[in-house]
């Protein structure tokens, strides 16, 4: 909310009564937070997409092999931003964090680069004519698995914090142009964070292909080096928070304390015994999930202070602890069936080598990169959520003459089924790839460019982003709508920690797999030759798992009931159907919270337009920093645009 006109002039005249000398924060550290964040995009994102014909090639791991450890290295680069964010909110801070995730991004770097220009360092390129490979020493294997670690734990270290951090810069209550600065913050960021992921796609990817390893992997460690050499350039200038409580430290405490008074009776609900702080909306536990209730039971009133505050949350829990907790436990069983999908998506590596075996050529002397043909589902992703809502919703609204509105657990269902037909389509596309290359006479040569256009790939990219645009921003929506202001750092990690689960699961199943299929001497579907594979039989498999957990899925929308889908606890109803001048009044309420507000390691920026030429404004809440593969900064900057 802006200032009154005398509120502005006081704050100049404060201004110039101040000391003449640089304070800490502001737009100045913008340039240096936006670019470590930039920079480790680029680089991180950059190394993955070819990361399987490297290891293949140089290191002569088979697909299966190769591709379990490229799902635990994501896996482990999706679940220590959770870490990351906890260590930083509860011990370290979150310039220590970034700076300490930085460095080791940057060691990470440096190693992967070195097994590219030492020799030693790895076993060298198997022999093209017999495939027949040298065997990878544990040293050399102790040093790829090392540089992979080491990023993972910079991402988790920066991924989580640098936003929030930048946030930290900008946000100040006095100043009157406090939103317009945060917003011109966030655009920056976004729009970094997009420009990085498409830079990673084409130019590291370009550099890797017609340069080599040795460029390829040595232009991410010079551009992580700019990172953390830029982030703390800038010491001096930050301003520095002191730590906080964690939220992950509340559910555990509400745990333990429910464990220990495990043996008492629950009292009534209308009692006075339940301890809740002065401001909170909740004064009384609900219902569900009654074993947690006796965590915030007060059964001793030495356990308060005089002002009616808990001494010890090891002991006593307040019912706000006790509600977030379930609210968390609630929304588990939806938040797994987003798994499948991300499953699906992280089969990329099988579609890089797919294009590698086809003609991609775009013109008679450029060809795109293998490694770039997931860009297809970044501007899938991005085209659909470009025109959903100024295209689709409002053509939609004036077809049917009222307000239409897709929910999220419908959208989240929506993306299911795009992922499912993903897989179908890989499943025919690699079916007929697979045919045509033993017709040619390639089939004991993976190596051989079938004569058959690389870009019937893209229906399977377009579908993934599509699954990616519908189920990824509806989780976070449904995460955001349904947890309190308290909880929406946890909101933020839920889907990053859905990918890595997802990859656990997808190393799962492609082991179990390969070992099925290649029992009696038979040729595993996922063969590293490709035109001796079945990679047509694993997508189809994942395609009737996929169908499965729709079905899953459903039963858990059922059973979950209504979603709240609300603005600030407004039902979302009331913002479509609500008269103006109560819509007007929400646009100013959510205009002062966010104003106040930065939630956590993210920003939920609310846009208000008209609907049909009426009076009646509907607010759209898009979240920020999803965890979502290698679509994440196109997502930031698309939920800014709107």
């Amino acid at each position: 909310m802006e200032m009154s006109t005398d509120q502005k002039i006081k704050y100049q005249l404060q201004k110039q009564d101040e000391p003449q000398m640089r304070k800490k924060g502001g737009l100045i550290t913008m340039p240096f937070i936006i670019a470590n964040e930039a920079f480790e995009k680029v680089a991180s994102y950059g190394i993955l997409p070819n990361m399987i014909l490297y290891l293949m090639m140089d290191y002569g791991m088979s697909l299966t092999k190769g591709q379990n450890i490229l799902y635990f290295w994501t896996a482990a680069t999706n679940f220590l931003p959770l870490i990351g964010a906890f260590v930083s909110d509860s011990y370290m801070g979150r310039f220590l964090t970034i700076g300490l995730g930085s460095i080791s991004s940057l060691l990470g770097m440096i190693l992967l680069w070195l097994t590219a220009m030492i020799p030693q360092a790895r076993p060298g390129p198997c022999d093209p004519r017999t495939q027949v490979c040298k065997p990878t020493s544990s040293s050399q294997y102790s040093l790829l698995l090392s540089s992979f670690a080491l990023i993972s734990i910079g991402a988790g270290g920066i991924r989580p914090c640098s936003l929030a951090f930048g946030a930290d810069q900008i946000n100040n209550k006095e100043n009157p142009n406090n939103v317009r600065a945060l917003e011109r913050y966030f655009g920056w960021y976004y729009a970094s964070a997009a420009l990085s992921v498409v830079i990673a796609l084409t130019g590291v990817v370009y550099i890797q292909d017609h340069v080599g390893w040795k460029v390829g992997f040595g232009v991410p460690a010079i551009l992580m080096f700019l990172s953390a050499s830029l982030f703390y350039l800038a010491s001096s200038l930050y301003i520095k928070h002191k730590i906080k409580t964690s939220l992950l430290t509340s559910f555990v405490q509400v745990i333990v304390v429910a464990y220990k008074n495990r043996k008492i009776d629950l009292p009534a609900i209308n009692s006075e015994v339940w301890y809740h702080q002065k401001e909170s909306k909740y004064h009384v536990p609900t219902n569900k999930l009654r074993f947690l209730n006796k965590a915030c039971v007060i059964r001793n009133p030495e356990d308060l202070s005089s002002d009616g505050i808990a001494l010890n949350r090891w002991t006593l829990c307040s019912v706000d602890q006790v509600e977030e907790l379930k609210v968390l436990i609630r929304v588990i069983p939806l938040w797994s069936a987003g798994i499948m999908m991300s499953v699906n998506i992280s089969q990329s590596s099988f579609a890089v080598l797919q294009a590698q075996s086809m003609d991609r050529h775009l013109t008679s002397n450029f060809e795109i990169p293998a490694g770039s043909f997931g860009l297809f589902t970044v501007i899938a992703l991005f085209v659909w959520v470009m025109i959903y809502d100024r295209v689709v919703l409002p053509v939609a609204s004036k077809i049917r003459g009222k307000p239409v509105y897709i929910g999220v657990k419908e959208r989240m269902g929506i993306g299911l089924f795009f992922s499912f037909m993903g897989m179908v389509a890989s499943a025919i596309v690699e079916h007929i790839r697979r045919r045509k290359a033993i017709q040619q006479g390639f089939l004991n040569n993976p190596s051989a460019v079938v004569d058959m256009s690389a870009y019937w790939l893209i229906p399977q990219h377009v579908l993934n982003g599509l699954a990616e645009a519908f189920n990824a921003i509806g989780q976070t929506e449904f995460y955001y709508s349904e947890f309190p202001q308290s909880m929406s750092s946890i909101a933020s990690c839920l889907f990053g920690l859905g990918m890595a689960f997802a990859n656990l699961l997808a190393s799962l199943i492609l082991s179990t797999v390969d070992h099925a299929t290649k029992k009696g001497g038979k040729e595993s579907w996922t063969s590293s030759n490709i035109n001796k594979g079945h990679y047509e039989s694993y997508y189809w498999l994942l395609a009737i798992l996929s169908i499965i957990n729709i079905l899953y899925f459903i039963f858990c929308s059922w059973a979950y009931g209504s979603c709240v889908e609300r603005v600030n606890g407004i039902p979302h109803e009331t913002t479509i159907n609500g008269s103006a001048k109560d819509l007007l009044k929400l646009s100013s309420r959510v205009n002062d919270e966010v104003e106040n507000e930065v939630w956590g390691n993210k920003f939920v920026r609310l846009h208000y337009k008209y609907l049909n030429g009426n009076d009646k404004f509907r607010a759209i809440v898009q979240a920020a920093l999803l965890h979502c593969s290698i679509c994440d900064g196109i997502l930031h900057a698309l939920q800014f645009w709107y």
